[in-house]
């Protein structure tokens, strides 16, 4: 018997007796194993079951790369990564069918989910902090899906993100100025274009004194900050009961005393919530928006807010109390993110009761001659920036 297989029956023995397959179960196991395997043997054979049992296991090389932001697995086995660069295919091959299938239901396990026929998809965190989606038929007929999203190492400043090349310097002096005025925004922006990050970033720049309540259906945003309250959404069980979606919990951290609510993706009911928030006092709250273009954000505010029952006119008004600024960011060809445009909301229509978006500041990329800069968008910037408690 290999030693990777001595160890390994030694675990599942140890988990068929009830023992949960934690570091400590490894590591007493390969321990216990020593004399026959050697000191290298035993270290070796713990560092791959570690990976099999507790970890990603095929895919923990992958997740080890410098930078890398997304792995994905498909039906066939074969494994893909983004490290800023678009998807690349790697050298790493999960196995067949039933390996997938197998990985995928492990990963949920040690997210705390069920998947198998009855909930055939799954969203979640893994104890390491990566965001796991799995899919398996009949949802998708040709086999498992697993997508991982892995958080940043290391948590990006505005400054970083400067140096990133996502904006240049005036820019971020601007956005900081805007957090520190306590002004409402929105971060918008295709998927995996950087909202997340920059929103982080944003926080980041509160008072020390904030309390700060971010509400996520999954947990991604990760802020450097003194005071950070997290909630986060949870799925109904396999009765298809206990479910708590971030609509519940956008009212429930409304009475947590926040003094800045975070929404880490409106994209449901919960957009009536949140807006109601920013309209009953929570100066400097804020939240991110799936929107692939700028012009796009008030229409999909509108969708969004029919799906929570209000009408139009009556989004229009809650957008125009109670959101000022909206920044837009795009993942561009090459991979890399960039802040494209910062906008103000204004009244617009001949009645000035309807909402709309004028830009204040925007990168070439998307600077249109036909939709100047309006001189009065960049007075109403100006405004907000000067704003102090």
């Amino acid at each position: 018997m290999t030693e990777r297989a001595v160890v390994q029956a030694r675990v599942w023995e140890q988990i068929r007796q009830g023992r949960g397959p934690d570091p400590t179960v490894v590591a007493e196991v390969a321990a216990a194993e020593r004399a026959v395997l050697g000191a290298h043997g035993a270290d070796s054979a713990a560092v791959t079951i570690s990976a099999t049992v507790l970890g990603a296991g095929p895919l923990e090389s992958v997740l080890r790369w410098p930078d890398v932001t997304d792995v994905a697995v498909n039906a066939d086995g074969r494994v893909w990564a983004d490290s800023g660069e678009g998807m690349q295919v790697t050298d790493v091959v999960v196995g067949d069918a039933a390996a997938c299938r197998m990985l995928a239901q492990r990963l949920a396990g040690l997210a705390g989910r069920r998947l198998d026929e009855a909930t055939a998809y799954v969203d979640g965190v893994l104890p390491s902090g990566v965001r796991l989606h799995a899919i398996i038929p009949p949802l998708v007929p040709d086999g498992t899906h697993i997508t991982l999203r892995i958080p940043r190492r290391k948590r990006l400043s505005l400054a970083d993100l400067v140096t990133a090349g996502m904006m240049p310097t005036a820019w971020a002096d601007q956005l900081r100025a805007m957090v520190r005025g306590r002004v409402s925004f929105l971060v918008s922006g295709g998927t995996g274009a950087g909202k997340t990050t920059l929103l982080a970033a944003l926080l980041a720049e509160s008072d020390p004194t904030d309390r700060i309540v971010a509400v996520e259906d999954v947990r991604e945003l990760r802020i450097t900050h003194p005071h950070v309250v997290h909630l986060e959404g949870r799925a109904a069980n396999v009765e298809g009961v206990g479910e708590v979606g971030l609509e519940t919990l956008v009212r429930q951290a409304l009475r947590m005393r926040p003094d800045r609510l975070v929404v880490g993706e409106v994209r449901g009911a919960e957009v009536r919530e949140l807006l109601a928030a920013l309209n009953t006092g929570h100066d400097g709250g804020c939240g991110t928006l799936h929107a692939n273009a700028a012009h796009h954000v008030i229409a999909r505010l509108e969708a969004l807010g029919a799906l929570g029952g209000m009408s139009l006119a009556a989004v229009h008004a809650q957008v125009r109390s109670g959101v000022q600024a909206v920044a837009q960011v795009r993942r561009r060809g090459d991979g890399y993110r960039v802040l494209e445009s910062v906008g103000v909301v204004m009244p617009g229509g001949l009645s000035g009761e309807s909402a709309s978006l004028a830009p204040v500041v925007r990168t070439a990329l998307t600077q249109d001659p036909s939709i100047p800069v309006d001189p009065a968008a960049v007075r109403v910037w100006q405004e907000l920036l000067a704003r102090r408690e």
